[in-house]
């Protein structure tokens, strides 16, 4: 069993098809139980996650959660909002779960929208996903980053640390390799 953050925004539909599809059983929360876990999909601003997350108190929940250990996974604004700030929002917090900023691309065309090859640092097998972003994670320590992509310039596309790993990508949308990665981040979380 999973837990699915509703804040009120995301791409639960999506992630949902995906989930019924995979055979993962799942329930949707605005109050994350602990005992099971924590899925955060997001679509949209960091500033509107993070206020959407601190008006029902589910950032410190969130917050709460992970540091008693139990699996995390993050899927894009998913993965931004655990780190400490956004060039988007700069006047927001994030939950600063993952130590570092949020910035955005300079590349000619923003948003990056489309499929892009992941590889990792981390020994995780590599592939194509699909990405939607202006803005991407820079963890403070390296050794955070799960898979990288290049889109004019290398950038974080996964972190990973302890019980926490996000995607800035959409493994739901990324067809079979996605579909995998999802599993394999289920399997050992269950």
């Amino acid at each position: 069993m999973l837990e699915l953050v509703d804040y009120g925004g995301g791409n639960l539909g999506s992630l949902q098809r995906c989930l019924q599809r995979l055979e993962l059983a799942y329930r949707l929360t605005d109050a994350p139980s602990g005992e099971v876990p924590l899925v955060l999909p997001g679509v949209g601003a960091f500033g509107a996650v993070a206020r959407g997350l601190a008006e029902g108190g589910l950032d410190a929940r969130v917050k709460a959660v992970v540091k008693e250990g139990v699996p995390f996974l993050g899927i894009c604004v998913g993965l931004q909002i655990l780190l400490d700030s956004s060039q988007e929002s700069p006047a927001v917090t994030g939950l600063g779960l993952i130590p570092g900023e949020v910035v955005r691309f300079q590349a000619r065309k923003v948003p990056q929208i489309g499929w892009n090859k992941v590889t990792s640092p981390q020994g995780w097998p590599e592939g194509f996903v699909y990405f939607v972003n202006s803005y991407y994670a820079v963890p403070t320590r390296y050794e955070d980053v799960l898979y990288e992509a290049d889109y004019e310039g290398r950038f974080c596309a996964a972190v990973r640390r302890d019980n926490l790993c996000a995607f800035q990508f959409h493994p739901e949308k990324s067809g079979e390799f996605g579909h995998q990665l999802l599993l394999r981040w289920a399997e050992e979380a269950i």
